[in-house]
């Protein structure tokens, strides 16, 4: 039989494709890969797409993984953590706002990401080591077959046809393979986003003259934090870029605050008056410097398959299913999704049967995305409750540092025999998880918000703040491993009980039942306890 063109063909020339193809290049250098990209390149700095602040997990991709730490050092902007602002009044004095975020960079790097610039360098990097890169072009026919797949990629005026052993849509939530195959999955989030790109800096540590304000933050650096302006049914973002822009965004229930307001930037800039008029007062000043602008309308989609042995394909990054940008998840889902894929790839390429492998890895990534999900799903009406949002946030961080991306920091998320070993530790940790989210939210809903003026992190905690270093520690054997998140999770209830305890002192006793954990020791919550404490 006549061997393929190429032993796989990546539709879709983003983040997400342009990233797998770096990592088989790197890993299995025989590995002969195509990518069909829809743009021409090279793209414009500050690109016309979302997810440029990275966490933990897509910051290790990124910086180790793929061995890009010299670039976003010198081309990206490290970030100064999350930090979230809750609701004060009218909104008009940002140092009357409870502010959640740290006070110094974190121990593990983040970045924010100027998309363009990062998809121009990794594109060039991709050709520079011998993948075919083919832009301005789109994949338009596909058949699939054994021993290879033929694909059909279309340019302004010529096609031409390829033989690939496997096809890895990485085309967005255009979703080529999603809706070729019906894979579409409905899901309950309804949730809409609008976002735009302002040419200047847009530095929050300028809103406020106070000089207590400005002290919490010696370095005057809050500007390089993702910032969120929170509230009832939404949250603001400002993200500054690389190339010297600022990207605006408003995420929003779709019932509190129906989508068609924000669909333009007229009706973007009037919601902003009416709920965050400082921050409508900075883009009213800077609107003459607008670049771009886009809305999304329930941007939250879900996918019944990501990995297929027997099709021989693969869906990553958004071509797969997507949950909402609060958090940042976008990168750290195409970082496990590259991993799964990448393994799966070069394991039926060396002749093994990935038939179980693939099942389970497809079960593995959808289960997180469904966890990630429950952060989402009904939770935005408490998005402006600052006791129970920290509590969310400070919980949400916890899980994330001590069970999934100590998982990923380890180089375990794509061994079949780790994870089967831990089935019985995450069925434990998923269930107490999803539990949380209906505690805290029925928190928001039976107690008002009284927190004054104040300020507090999630690393101002002690055993938090231990939590996440650790994920930059030394390479833990199984063993070791098994035993650290066996520690987590016994930690993780004892943080739930704690919290359970709050509650019932902000809310009452009735919503103390909805925490599954009945006799761990509580832990001190210390400064995350914003209704008790203050932090000057």
């Amino acid at each position: 039989m006549t061997a393929p063109d190429f032993d796989v063909l990546v539709a879709g020339g983003g983040l997400a494709g342009l990233s797998l193809a770096r990592q088989l290049r790197f890993e299995h250098p025989d590995v002969r890969v195509l990518v069909a990209e829809k743009r021409r390149h090279p793209a414009p700095e500050a690109a016309f797409k979302v997810g440029e602040s990275t966490v933990e997990i897509a910051a290790h991709y990124f910086h180790t993984r793929l061995r890009l730490a010299a670039h976003l050092r010198s081309a990206q902007l490290e970030k100064f953590g999350l930090r979230y602002f809750y609701p004060s009044a009218d909104n008009r004095r940002i140092e009357d706002r409870f502010e959640l975020g740290p006070a110094y960079f974190p121990p593990v790097p983040s970045f924010q990401l100027d998309r363009g610039r990062l998809e121009n360098f990794l594109l060039d990097e991709a050709r520079a080591a011998g993948v075919e890169v083919v832009d301005d072009c789109r994949v338009s026919g596909v058949e699939f077959g054994d021993p290879a797949h033929r694909i059909t990629i279309s340019a302004a005026d010529t096609s031409r046809v390829v033989t690939a052993r496997w096809l890895v849509d990485a085309t967005g939530r255009h979703g080529l393979l999603r809706r070729k195959l019906n894979l579409n999955r409905a899901v309950g989030h309804g949730a809409n986003a609008s976002w735009f790109r302002i040419r200047r800096p847009l530095k929050v540590d300028d809103w406020s003259s106070d000089p207590g304000w400005r002290g919490r933050v010696e370095s005057g650096q809050r500007w390089l934090s993702t910032n969120h302006l929170m509230g009832r049914g939404y949250w603001v973002w400002l993200i500054p870029l690389g190339s010297g822009s600022t990207s605006v965004g408003i995420v929003a229930d779709d019932v509190l605050h129906p989508g068609a307001r924000i669909s333009r930037f007229e009706g973007a800039l009037e919601w902003l008056r009416e709920f965050e008029p400082q921050c409508a007062d900075v883009v009213a000043d800077a609107r003459g410097d607008l670049e771009d602008y886009l809305a999304l309308r329930h941007f939250a989609h879900g996918c019944k398959q990501v990995y297929s042995a027997e099709g021989r394909w693969a869906l990553i990054g958004e071509a797969g299913p997507f949950t909402d940008p609060f958090y940042s998840p976008g990168s750290d889902f195409i970082a496990m999704g590259n991993e799964f894929a990448a393994n799966l790839i070069a394991c039926e390429l060396a002749g093994a049967d990935i038939v179980q492998r693939t099942a389970l890895f497809d079960s593995t990534y959808l289960r997180l995305y469904d966890a990630f999900l429950r952060l989402y799903e009904n939770q935005y009406p408490m998005m402006g409750h600052a006791e129970a949002m920290t509590a969310k946030i400070a919980w949400d961080n916890a899980c994330y540092w001590s069970i999934t991306a100590l998982i990923f920091y380890q180089g375990r998320l794509a061994d079949p025999a780790f994870l089967a070993s831990i089935e019985p530790l995450m069925r434990r940790f998923f269930v107490l998880h999803a539990r949380m989210q209906v505690f805290l939210r029925t928190w928001s809903e039976t107690a008002p918000s009284t927190c004054a003026p104040g300020v507090t992190s999630v690393v101002a905690h002690d055993e938090l703040r231990a939590l996440q270093a650790a994920l930059g520690n030394d390479r833990l054997d199984c063993d070791d491993l098994r035993a650290r998140l066996q520690s987590n999770l016994a930690w993780l209830e004892r943080f739930a009980a704690a919290w359970r305890n709050a509650g019932v002192e902000s809310a009452g006793a009735e919503i103390g039942r909805l925490v599954p954990v009945t006799d761990a020791q509580p832990i001190d919550l210390g400064p995350l306890h914003v209704a008790r404490s203050r932090v000057a």
